[in-house]
């Protein structure tokens, strides 16, 4: 055997076994290491170039020892929340801002609409009045964390740490239902940053009376949403390099969640009295639904689900992410 060919040859032995082992539910493959640890691949193609014309028995054992060890890494490394670095630690942001929509750059938001924005920069607010039923949120933006766990007299506040870019809110009617938008818009350039404390982060607090709607579209994001104490009628999450953590509580009627995204971490959490089904349709992505029967290719349920008036509904799509959905 000529030993260039050994080292690529025994790492696609070694993805196929993986693969196989994973598919049969023998090893719970993270596939989230291959994007955090993916240096490794750098070692072993680098080992094997620095002895790639050495053919002795010991350089031969070093350059298989190193993929070996390698792949243990990859398949038994567990590394928790591990790419909270992306809008935490290291913050990397280029924006353009073409966009000739009816974002300004004041200091102001909309105040002929009912939104106020007030203690200087970093407090936005909505007034509530008992006539709003139905209410929306909007976030998007990317760069930044989002925080959501307690209620307020408002219908909408949020208390805000802007790094770069700012964030705007506007509101608006449609038909029955209140909308907010809370934007993050990013200045032009390019821009790092390595301390925790000065990361973009917005600190949001909503009426527990209406009916909600909320709708997350984002980029390098952590989110952090404690909804048990909301009526949720809709969770849309869609971001790319994120991680979203959200606990639902009791659905009001159906409950709809929609998840899309890339390279994510997302975990969900449902009451344990809550019908749940979920529908999976997540590529390489690695799954973890404890409590949950399999019910067919990329359906599962909570038992009694057929037979429950109230529903929470969990759509999941992605390419190579870590979804797990848990029940409380």
């Amino acid at each position: 055997m000529r030993s260039d060919k050994l080292v690529p040859g025994t790492i696609l032995v070694l993805l196929g076994v993986v693969f196989l082992l994973d598919n049969f539910h023998v090893i719970n493959f993270d596939w989230m290491n291959i994007f955090y640890l993916w240096p490794i691949f750098l070692v072993m193609g680098g080992v094997s170039l620095v002895f790639a014309g050495n053919r002795s028995p010991l350089a031969t054992i070093l350059k298989m020892a190193v993929v070996v060890a390698g792949f243990a890494l990859l398949v038994f490394g567990n590394f928790g929340k591990r790419y909270h670095f992306w809008p935490n630690a290291w913050t990397f942001h280029y924006n353009d801002d073409r966009d000739n929509d009816d974002d300004d750059d004041s200091d102001t938001t909309n105040t002929d609409q009912g939104v106020v924005k007030v203690g200087g920069e970093n407090t936005f607010k909505q007034d509530y009045n008992t006539g709003i039923k139905y209410a929306r949120l909007n976030l998007s933006g990317g760069g930044t964390v989002y925080n959501l766990k307690d209620t307020t007299a408002d219908l909408f506040n949020a208390v805000t740490q802007e790094l770069y870019g700012k964030y705007t809110l506007n509101q608006k009617k449609d038909d029955s239902v209140t909308v907010l938008n809370l934007r993050l818009k990013n200045n032009k350039g390019f821009h790092f940053d390595s301390d925790d404390n000065k990361n973009n982060k917005a600190d949001i607090k909503l009426n527990p009376n209406p009916i909600w709607d909320i709708d997350v579209e984002t980029g390098a994001t952590d989110l952090n949403f404690d909804l048990s104490k909301f009526k949720i009628k809709s969770l849309s999450l869609k971001g790319g390099a994120a991680s979203f953590d959200v606990r639902l509580g009791n659905p009001v009627s159906t409950t709809n969640v929609e998840v899309s995204t890339g390279a994510s971490e997302v975990i969900i959490s449902v009451p344990k009295s809550a019908a749940c089904r979920i529908t999976a349709n997540t590529g390489l992505s690695d799954n973890t639904f404890a409590g949950f029967d399999k019910k067919g290719d990329n359906s599962y349920e909570t038992e009694g689900f057929d037979n429950a008036k109230n529903k929470i509904l969990i759509h999941m799509s992605g390419g190579i992410s870590d979804f797990k959905v848990n029940r409380y």
